[in-house]
């Protein structure tokens, strides 16, 4: 039971991961600063980073040992979040990405 467990979570991980890459592709081609960089090949973690203003910037990690969400603004950390909550708030992220581009589609 716990290899399966922990097979599962390894394969969370990686999707998560190939999540952020494909966000932030979608965000540097709406124009928005953002990065997401790897350590090595088996996709095990990632640090994501968009810059959604002037000095508003967003930090998403993941790794085997956490997930955390940081919102800052003018240096000053306004939001973290960690586990599911993060997972949460960086949906609403690709929602509003999704509705600003379905919006720009229609008019």
């Amino acid at each position: 039971m716990f290899n399966r467990l922990a097979e599962q979570h390894r394969q969370f991980i990686r999707d998560l991961v190939l999540n952020l890459q494909a966000l932030a592709i979608a965000l540097e081609q709406r124009g928005y600063m953002a990065s997401c960089y790897t350590c090595g090949g088996e996709l095990s973690s990632a640090s994501f980073m968009a810059s959604l203003a002037d000095n508003h910037l967003i930090r998403f990690l993941v790794s085997d040992y956490g997930i955390t969400w940081t919102e800052m603004r003018d240096d000053r950390e306004l939001m973290k979040l960690e586990g599911a909550e993060a997972i949460s708030q960086l949906q609403e992220l690709a929602d509003l990405l999704k509705f600003s581009a379905a919006a720009t589609i229609s008019v």
